[in-house]
């Protein structure tokens, strides 16, 4: 059974911490009554109400930085919200992306493997990520490969930032075969959280 949210606490008003749905980035703090909760579930941006000026406001409809709702969680008391969403190009009102820090490199490889889903899905043209999709598995899995060799002749050397470009390369080719065996990233994160409680 889902929980009630318990807006009396707050005389109306629950806070909500709106968190980046794909890097987990928290973006900013905001206050909701049930009717701007009711319209972010029926329109799928998320509705604050502004207790400056009294009056229900949608994220984005002045700056067109929409936030779009992706999954809404309850605290244990009932009574503060946690909402993923997937942000514009910023946040804040300072046209930050995060009301909190600039946008954070933690967690953007989740950011990449969609920008890659959307390309191939796209078929987007000059794409050298769906140009090396269309070519199938053979040449993935091939390029995967050679990424990897690459990866540990740098390794036996003493030049970091090579080594580094060649992780890189090898975990972005990796998210292209991920995309053609039709699986997340997480899937795999999942597998290893689950092995690190043995």
């Amino acid at each position: 059974m889902k929980k009630a949210i318990n807006f009396e606490k707050g005389n109306g008003l629950v806070p909500v911490i709106i968190q980046h749905a794909l890097t987990n980035q928290v973006l900013m703090l905001g206050y909701m009554n049930q009717e701007a909760y009711d319209l972010t579930l029926a329109k799928g941006l998320v509705t604050f109400y502004s207790r400056s000026r009294a009056q229900l406001w949608t994220k984005g409809d002045t700056s067109g930085n929409y936030l779009k709702l992706v999954d809404v969680a309850i605290d244990c008391d009932q009574d503060a919200l946690l909402i993923k969403a997937l942000p514009g190009e910023g946040t804040c009102h300072t046209g930050q992306f995060s009301c909190f820090e600039s946008k954070a490199d933690k967690g953007f490889i989740y950011e990449l493997e969609q920008t890659i889903e959307d390309k191939i899905e796209a078929n987007e043209a000059h794409s050298y990520t769906n140009a090396l999709f269309q070519l199938g598995i053979n040449k993935i899995a091939q390029k995967v490969g050679e990424e990897a060799v690459e990866l540990v002749i740098e390794a036996k050397d003493d030049n970091i930032d090579l080594f580094k470009g060649e992780a890189a390369d090898l975990l972005y080719h990796f998210l292209i075969l991920l995309k053609y065996k039709n699986l997340k990233l997480s899937y795999i994160e999942a597998i290893l959280y689950e092995r690190s409680k043995l």
